[in-house]
């Protein structure tokens, strides 16, 4: 072999081995999203086993969810009937959430509300590719920044807030992960077009992300360097669309699925609408701060938003995209849900904060190289040739620590309660529920208590046992309960009413055990058009 010839068989033998090194971390990183997704499709699952998942909210998208996949527009009878919409309720008039039709194919292949909780697990582990690379890039590349990339996409997989949201249903926050990564990753390449595709399938998941887009046209329009070729007017447009989209999505698009841009409004501390409310931030600043930290639940979910990134999204300009988020939730005042570590809601922030958190880390570095230099400068030595190395040090050690909090909180969030044997195994008040469901046909309409529902969806028509508003819905049959108050009931005395009421118009005892009574009666009016007589009901969890 000549000289000239050798160069190139040299190069083409180190491309192939940068090939199959990459295709080598492609297919860890792969197996470790698919780990994920069937560690929380497991949780989810078991989770719906024991009885742990409800009517409010896993029926309401299981019934929304299913009518999309017969065409028609995401009605849901169990939130038109509680809610008092009306039994022909599309959930659009809820929350605009038109990306859940996506999943309608799912139900051609398998029709029930567990293909929710198994779509959520994978859509969740989808985020974690782009977060792997994000993570590599920010730390320099390198065998470090490789290390980092895993132990970060470690750090995610356990997280709290998607541990929360795992154990709390299914919840339209199942898109948002792994489009705010694919949005971040891809405008940390310069690769805007992607990142405007990704950040406009964002608006459909919830009329609230256009005010996340917006807070992502804040980050552009303060991060150097700059990312993006005209980020200024990115960021401008961002900002613009997001709010405007949220607007459109509140006051015209929700009411016309039949719905209120009232409704889950909760600002009566600042305003009676949104103008009012932003004249007394600006002209109150220091009661709006007070507002947004107490009580003191919001500061303890705050303090815990931050901890698993080790407080490094305080570093980085890209946290900037969460204020408007939590903004929304912590200057309300009627929804305590909102507030908590518990349910959905944290979900839509953790990409954003672990991003946040590797950007942060990745500026420390950078900080502390030119420290370094600085110091060797002022020593008289020569400079070193130092291009990455103390950012992907420094990156691997906040890595090790993200990882290392993120594990050591498992025991004390949602997942914790999976670490015992106890969990995946039906207690006997969980036996019983199992029988009642047993005690139901296939293919009628059942009010259910709210924990028995996701057990009849699939092949029941299914609606809440409700405490309340006034007259019962009077369907052909009824699972109620007589031990500990039920979602809506006050008391366990208003359920024993209840079911001497229901007892009064004929209904018959067809399965009384464990607590669990089912009723059926022939002269049930069905539900249908007329069948909703109960007034409006609460708000369920607040949205």
């Amino acid at each position: 072999m000549t000289v000239d010839s050798a160069a190139p068989a040299a190069r083409q033998h180190a491309d192939r081995q940068v090939t199959r090194y990459r295709a080598a971390h492609m297919v860890a990183v792969g197996m470790l999203a698919a780990l994920m997704a069937a560690g929380y499709s497991v949780f989810s699952l078991v989770l719906n086993y024991t009885f742990q998942t409800s009517s409010y909210d896993l029926v309401i998208f299981d019934e929304a969810v299913r009518s999309y996949a017969h065409f028609r527009p995401g009605i849901s009878i169990v939130k038109g009937l509680h809610n008092g919409f009306g039994p022909h309720f599309s959930i659009l008039g809820d929350h605009w959430s038109p990306i859940l039709a996506s999943l309608a194919p799912l139900y051609w292949i398998h029709d029930s509300p567990t293909t929710l909780l198994v779509a959520q697990a994978v859509l969740f582990a989808l985020a974690l590719p782009p977060l792997w690379v994000f993570t590599r890039r920010a730390f320099g590349g390198g065998g470090k920044a490789t290390a980092a990339a895993y132990l970060v996409s470690v750090a995610y997989m356990v997280s709290w807030p998607i541990g929360s949201a795992a154990a709390f249903d299914f919840h339209e926050v199942a898109f948002a992960p792994v489009l705010i990564a694919v949005a971040l990753e891809r405008l940390q390449a310069g690769r805007l077009r992607t990142a405007l595709i990704a950040l406009a399938a964002l608006l459909l998941v919830k009329e609230d992300m256009g005010l996340l887009v917006a807070g992502i046209g804040v980050y552009l329009a303060v991060a150097r360097p700059r990312q993006v070729r005209r980020q200024r007017i990115v960021a401008l447009a961002l900002i613009v669309g997001g709010v405007a989209d949220t607007w459109l999505a509140t006051y015209v698009l929700i009411p016309a699925f039949g719905g209120r841009a009232s409704y889950y409004w909760a600002y009566g501390a600042l305003g009676r609408d949104a103008p009012q409310v932003a004249v007394h931030i600006v002209t109150h600043p220091l009661g709006a701060l007070r507002l947004f930290i107490t009580p003191g639940i919001k500061l303890d979910t705050i303090l815990w938003l931050l901890a698993p990134f080790c407080f490094l999204p305080l570093l980085s300009p890209i946290s900037i995209a969460v204020i408007p988020l939590l903004a929304e939730r912590m200057l309300q005042d009627q929804f305590p849900n909102w507030w908590v570590t518990g349910y959905h809601y944290n979900a839509y922030l953790v990409i954003i904060l672990a991003c946040g958190g590797v950007d942060g880390a990745a500026r420390l570095g950078r900080w502390v190289r030119r420290a370094r230099q600085g110091n060797r400068a002022r020593a008289g030595k020569p400079a070193r040739n130092e291009t990455d190395g103390s950012v992907s040090t420094v990156g691997l050690c906040a890595a090790v620590a993200m990882c290392a909090v993120g594990v050591y909180l498992i025991p004390r969030f949602a997942l914790g309660p999976a670490l015992h044997p106890s969990f995946y195994q039906r207690t006997a008040e969980e036996q019983a529920a199992a029988a009642a469901v047993a005690a139901v046909p296939s293919g009628v309409t059942v009010e259910a208590v709210d924990r028995l529902g996701p057990h009849l969806s699939g092949r029941d028509t299914v609606l809440l046992w409700d405490g309340d508003g006034g007259t019962p819905v009077f369907a052909p049959w009824v699972i109620a309960a007589t031990f500990g108050p039920q979602f809506t009931f006050h008391s366990v005395q208003e359920q024993e009413q209840r079911i001497a009421l229901l007892q009064r118009h004929g209904y018959k005892t067809v399965f009384d055990h464990g607590g669990f009574i089912v009723l059926h009666s022939a002269n049930a009016a069905k539900a249908g058009p007329d069948a909703a007589k109960a007034g409006p009901g609460s708000a369920g969890h607040g949205g």
